[in-house]
Parts: structure tokens; C-alpha cells; sequence
């Protein structure tokens, strides 16, 4: 599975790269440098990340649905023989 960013999602992405370059290190990088360490990222961590995403939502709907079962559900009473 290919992960991609929309391109707006992109240029904000670059700016923010770009900005911390600036702020954290005191130095400037272009656009190209920075889509490229943004790439680099996205080939690296983004299938690790994507996968723990879907895992932690999956745990959190398999939650959900045992709440949900237990409110749904109403214990029967057994009724003893008289």
C-alpha cells in the first residue's frame, strides 16, 4: 500500500519542515529538500504508523462493542420449578 498526501496536506506539511529547520536548527532549507525529508518519512515510518493507527482504532471499536453488548443485552432470569 502507497501512502500519499493530498497536496494542500503536502504544502503545509513542507512549510511546517521548513519552519522547524529554521527555528530548531538556524538554517534554511527549500521546498525540494523539504518534501524529500517528508518523503523520506512517509517510506519509513508511514506503513509502522499507518499500521498502529488501524490497530489502536480497532482496539478501541472492539471496546465499544462490548460496551454496546452489554447495554443491549438484558440477563435472563431462569425461572425455578415450582
Amino acid at each position: 500500500m502507497e501512502i500519499t498526501l493530498q497536496d494542500d496536506r503536502l504544502k503545509t506539511l513542507t512549510e511546517k519542515v521548513q519552519s522547524y529547520f529554521r527555528n530548531e536548527h538556524e538554517d534554511s532549507i527549500g521546498e525540494l529538500k523539504a518534501s524529500l525529508i517528508i518523503d523520506f518519512f512517509i517510506k519509513e515510518l508511514g506503513a509502522e504508523i499507518y499500521n498502529q493507527a488501524i490497530g489502536d482504532a480497532h482496539d478501541f471499536m472492539q471496546d465499544k462493542l462490548i460496551d454496546l453488548e452489554q447495554i443491549l443485552y438484558v440477563p435472563e432470569q431462569k425461572q425455578g420449578r415450582p
